[in-house]
């Protein structure tokens, strides 16, 4: 371990591996990837299979509401961006973070908005 990562961090990324060694995305059906931070967040869907990104929705997109509500409608828009391109089912990423608060309302708006994982 290095100066510039954390005990955090380095939990966070082994947790990911564990993940990321059992799904994968494919063009059929592509990975819901979750990124967060302090300051935002992130969200793509990820074609594992051609290593692309189909879709990606960032927070500031969203302009008002708190960091859960903003969380929840960022899931509304990569669903509806989703199903315009005629994916309809996902598989869910978390990243290494726990399935609760803005990731979880990520996923609910995702799955409220007609995406199905």
């Amino acid at each position: 371990m290095n100066n510039k990562t954390s005990i955090k961090t380095t939990r966070r990324d082994r947790r990911r591996g564990k993940i990321r060694s059992k799904i994968s995305g494919t063009s059929i059906r592509p990975r819901l990837s979750v990124f967060r931070s302090n300051a935002g967040m992130f969200i793509q869907l990820i074609d594992d299979a051609k290593g692309t990104t189909i879709i990606g929705v960032n927070m500031k997109e969203i302009k008002k509401g708190t960091k859960m509500e903003k969380a929840f409608e960022m899931g509304k828009v990569i669903a509806k961006k989703a199903l315009k391109q005629k994916i309809e089912s996902v598989v869910f990423d978390r990243g290494g973070y726990n399935y609760h608060g803005r990731v979880k309302a990520v996923a609910d708006g995702a799955r409220e908005a007609g995406l199905k994982f």
